[in-house]
């Protein structure tokens, strides 16, 4: 272990979410400035730290030293004072408040701040809004810290500090001593890691009855994150004895009492094996609600003629100028009979064309007819290809922000005649629960998707189950249209669905654009080196792409040389070299950067996955402004954590969205992530240009891989049956 004392230079990376930092650490034995990197909570230039830690070696970046544990040393002079108040941590403390602060209290001035803040306001200027102000920012940077060290002491990750004080703020270490597990059902996700830690240091028994409780919810909720809706009785008991030490009768007791108490619901499964099914009892319900609702409409007789197929091709013509193919108006003569319905298919077979018609002929029939899409992005392209209004499925079942809530349900359903959902296959199951009690049920449905991209990222196989129970009424197109026959996307597109190799054309720049080509490349360095050139060099000045605007980067992985992090860094240092705005040093985003927005967020009306430019960083009213589509949002620092670089992302990111060129890099070190979906999926999000970069074995391991993680689902069961 080695120890370092000295003062932090620069921020170079500092992750609001989880306070991974990486800096450049001054020490005060040389002058020579080290790369550290760890959990920093709210790290600030100038600060005094002293750094417990290991030395490591990366191959790009050398020499550096891995945090294990650190200590703020405050300052005790007048000069070191000035520095440390002025560093940011305390908002709106200009510099001379700060100055009127020290004259006044001089070297005592830290003990004041923390143990008598009320004497603040004795400082002309400073009220006793003000001193109260500085007393909390001064409160929450030292708890968050003091918090950092007593998970490190119990055992536990410190990047789950953010969550735990997100949800506790102040009182989070009392919260956690007195009772552990208050963690595990308020925090999914980390928290029964953490109580459980806690509980062991404390002496809480390990077969405390509490304790086993909060075992099984954390293996169901781990299930539901991997997309499934339930987990097998005995595959969960196994779990308990394994990994947590619990007697396998008492975990039986303790499911019992989970199901009485209505936290999970217990069903036995229809077959010879009879196996127990324990599920989230909210998605048990939506489960089967969906099927009972599927079901019932399917017994009810639509009330709607449709036009014969000349009346059909007369209003097409006239209203869209469009010329149907023969498998187009065979799905329009058929459609209208049908309360639910699926239209699926491939890049290039017209589905778009028939949104647009089914929309046409619905209205000139005198009905109400609505388009929605799961995702804001999703929405956006749906508008633009149809030429008509469109909404995300949240705001067409009236999303209600303040109770987290739908307005429109069975009770007070929407006044519309019938429903178009584009990117079905991006629906999980508690969204088409929701959908389906909101639309009347004498309504028609009809559900456009491509059943074989990648399934939603929320639980559940909804479009994928509907399908194959085949009680769904269901319009596969398959023909290809002539012109996209022309475009080498669809047809290498199509290749991958059938789980042949794509057509691997070499990159010539002096050779006319190719809509796709391969780029052999065995290295990671050497990926993002050569994903680097395109983006800077080759794509802009040789084929006319915008840097920004025209490309994006889709990974399979986070982690990795190749995955979302480490690109966006390289990527931002490459394609944005503004240097930052000067007082938020540490800022993460820099004036120009792309952002991707993390999750909905209905006030802004910015939602999961919307890719915007950030056009302003404010420091003096701590505010970041990012460009979306042409509308200024405003994001308060303490909101940070709902953005994140996107110059690279996610293939699930990618969902519902088409850019006009996309470069996927494809490496072995993806294997566990490749499957035939996520490569067809990555490339249908090209509309010019798809560049892959990798390896030909990792695409012949992605094409080989037709069996994506099965999702635990009973859907298609229950309609069948």
């Amino acid at each position: 272990m080695t120890t370092l004392e000295g003062h932090i230079e620069r921020i170079t990376f500092h992750n609001p979410d989880n306070h991974f930092t990486i800096a450049r650490f001054k020490t005060s034995k040389t002058n020579k400035p080290v790369t550290v990197l760890g959990f920093l909570p709210d790290p600030k230039p100038g600060e005094t730290l002293e750094i417990n830690g290991k030395w490591e070696t990366h191959t790009k970046y050398g020499s550096q030293l891995r945090i294990e544990s650190f200590e703020v040393i405050l300052p005790d002079t007048i000069e070191g004072i000035r520095k440390y108040l002025t560093s940011g941590f305390i908002k709106g403390l200009s510099a001379k408040k700060v100055s009127g602060i020290i004259y006044h209290f001089g070297e005592k001035t830290l003990e004041i701040i923390e143990g008598e803040p009320h004497r603040l306001s004795e400082v002309k200027g400073i009220g006793v809004l003000t001193a109260d102000r500085i007393a909390t920012s001064w409160r929450r940077n030292h708890v968050v810290r003091s918090l950092m060290v007593f998970l490190r002491e119990m055992g536990i990750k410190i990047s789950y500090g953010a969550r735990i004080f997100k949800e506790y703020g102040e009182d989070s270490i009392q919260i956690i001593q007195d009772n552990p597990y208050q963690v595990a059902r308020d925090i999914p996700g980390i928290g029964f890691v953490v109580a459980d830690a806690v509980a062991q240091n404390v002496g809480v028994p390990k077969d405390d009855p509490k304790r086993i409780e909060a075992c099984i919810n954390y293996l169901v909720e781990q299930a539901v994150s991997e997309g499934h809706l339930f987990i097998y009785e005995d595959e969960l008991i196994g779990k308990c004895a394994e990994r947590f030490q619990i007697d396998r009768e008492m975990a039986e007791n303790a499911l019992v009492s989970l199901s009485e108490d209505g936290s999970v619901f217990i069903e036995q499964e229809k077959r010879v094996s009879g196996a127990l099914m324990v599920y989230p009892k909210i998605l048990y319900e939506a489960e089967t609600g969906i099927a009972n609702r599927l079901l019932a409409r399917l017994s009810i007789p639509t009330d709607l003629k449709g036009p014969d197929s000349a009346r059909i091709t007369e209003e097409i013509l006239k209203r869209l100028a469009i010329q149907l193919s023969p498998e187009q108006l065979e799905v329009l003569e058929d459609i209208f009979s049908h309360q639910v319905a699926i239209i699926t298919g491939g890049p290039g077979t017209g589905k778009t064309t028939l949104i647009q018609s089914v929309a046409t002929i619905f209205e000139s029939l005198g009905k109400k007819i609505l388009l929605a899409a799961p995702t804001g992005r999703a929405t956006r392209r749906l508008a633009d290809v149809t030429r008509r209004k469109t909404s995300t499925i949240h705001k067409l079942i009236g999303y209600n922000l303040a109770t987290g809530g739908f307005e429109k349900n069975e009770d007070h359903p929407i006044d519309v005649d019938g429903v178009i959902i584009d990117e079905a296959s991006m629906v999980d199951i508690p969204l088409m629960f929701h959908l389906l009690k909101a639309i009347p049920m004498r309504a028609i449905l009809i559900l456009v998707g491509d059943a074989f991209q990648l399934p939603p990222v929320g639980p559940g196989n909804v479009l994928s189950d509907m399908i194959k129970s085949k009680k769904i009424k269901l319009f596969e197109l398959k023909t290809i249209f002539r012109q996209e026959l022309e475009s080498p996307i669809t047809v290498n597109a199509h290749r991958v669905r059938r789980g042949k190799m794509p057509f691997l054309t070499k990159m010539d720049i002096r050779s006319p654009l190719s809509g796709f080509y391969f780029i052999q490349q065995h290295e990671p360095e050497r990926v993002v080196k050569t994903i680097v050139k395109l983006c800077t060099k080759t794509l802009p000045d040789f084929f006319n792409f915008d840097k920004l605007d025209d490309i994006q980067i889709l990974t399979p992985m986070h982690r990795g040389e190749v995955g979302t992090i480490n690109l966006n860094q390289v990527l931002q240092e490459a394609l944005n070299p503004n240097s930052g705005i000067p007082g938020v040093k540490g800022m993460p985003f820099k004036s120009g950067d792309k952002v991707m927005q993390l999750k909905n967020n209905y006030q802004k009306e910015i939602f999961n996955g919307d890719i915007g430019r950030v056009t302003s960083v404010q420091a003096g009213e701590e505010v970041l402004l990012v460009d979306y589509f042409g509308r200024s949002v405003s994001y308060d620092f303490s909101e940070l954590n709902e953005l994140t670089l996107a110059y690279a992302i996610t293939v699930h990111k990618s969902q519902g969205s088409e850019y006009p060129v996309t470069i996927v890099p494809i490496m072995g070190q993806h294997f566990a992530l490749l499957n035939r979906s996520l490569l067809y999926t990555a490339l249908t999000r090209g509309k010019k240009l798809v560049v892959l970069i990798g390896t030909s074995r990792a695409l012949e391991i992605a094409l080989k891989n037709n069996q994506p993680q099965k999702r635990m689902t009973k859907l298609s069961v229950r309609l069948a049956n």
